[in-house]
């Protein structure tokens, strides 16, 4: 029985350690982290983040994901988005479109002559 109990009790530390590994070895896709100068969090609580965002024409910004939620477009914008897969797509949104958006991974590049403003409301994880 001391046995078993050595053996599952090394299978969840290394469970543990490799979970903390794979983290450490991922940069955090966290656009706010990633991209400070780009985004603003105007609201944040237990339920949801609302992120306000700005790409000058040509901007570009790296790899990073986003929550479920909506997309509100504050101003006229054609963005080109590259997928975690390397797939493209490219957009042209309208000031006061409103948009849902999965849980997405994501570059974006403003390949317009406006800036890109927007605000996002991602929702988080129900807890209870």
């Amino acid at each position: 029985m001391r046995a078993l109990h050595s053996f599952v009790f090394g299978v969840a530390l290394g469970g543990v350690v490799a979970v903390a590994v794979v983290r450490a070895a991922q940069p955090d896709t966290d656009p706010v982290k990633q991209s400070p100068q780009l985004y603003t969090v105007r609201f944040e609580n237990e339920r949801l983040r609302v992120l306000e965002y700005r790409l000058e024409p040509g901007g570009k910004e790296p790899m990073h994901s986003h929550a479920p939620g909506i997309v509100y477009t504050l101003s006229d914008a054609t963005l080109r988005m590259t997928a975690s897969d390397g797939s493209t797509t490219e957009s042209t949104r309208s000031a006061a479109d409103v948009a849902w958006r999965d849980f997405t991974t994501h570059a974006a590049e403003n390949v317009g002559t406006t800036e890109a403003h927007a605000l996002a409301v991602e929702l988080k994880p129900c807890t209870g």
